[in-house]
């Protein structure tokens, strides 16, 4: 089975992730102002990525695909909108959909890595799994450094943005592939 497809979508997500991410983190603790605020924020991420994966759990045999592509559209989504947030409120929200969306990548990622290796092969390519999509995140680090240092965090949100909606794009594609018909002539 090939998950080169998977390895490719998940690399351009974790490369929109770790762009952000760290200077993310300073975003939010200036926005909250209090450490207490930014461990409030960040804790609503991580709460509501836990429950998400409860109500997940039945429903991601069936939809993996789905689920995968509408994670990335969300944290596009979130990506776009936190350069127009100024309230603690709406980082909080925010935070709330991040972390569905967090629930939605893991679950989806794993399930269909599962799917598309076969037992006793499976190795080698969670090893060109984990290899691509960490050298993604050390890349986007320093992308993201030189993004801010050049123009503004803000840019940096909208450039993140739009690599989730290029990993969405990249797992359509394949679903959409998947699910087209065998023509006899092929």
């Amino acid at each position: 089975m090939d998950a080169k497809w998977l390895i490719r979508s998940q690399s351009i997500v974790t490369l929109a992730a770790g762009m952000i991410y760290p200077y993310y983190l300073l975003f939010l603790k200036n926005l909250g102002n209090s450490y207490s605020k930014y461990g409030l924020a960040f804790a609503v991420f991580t709460i509501s990525s836990a429950a998400a994966s409860q109500w997940l759990a039945p429903r991601i045999d069936r939809h993996g695909y789905s689920i995968l592509m509408y994670s990335s559209l969300g944290m596009s989504v979130a990506m776009f909108a936190f350069p127009w947030v100024s309230s603690y409120l709406w980082v909080l929200a925010i935070q709330l959909g991040m972390g569905v969306c967090n629930a939605m990548q893991r679950m989806s990622e794993r399930l269909l890595l599962a799917d598309h290796t076969s037992v006793g092969s499976r190795g080698p390519v969670i090893g060109a799994y984990h290899f691509w999509t960490s050298v993604a995140s050390g890349f986007a680090v320093i992308v993201g450094g030189y993004l801010i240092d050049w123009l503004t965090i803000n840019t940096l949100f909208y450039a993140s943005a739009l690599l989730y909606g290029a990993g969405a794009w990249a797992v359509w594609r394949v679903r959409r592939r998947l699910a087209e018909p065998h023509r006899a002539d092929d």
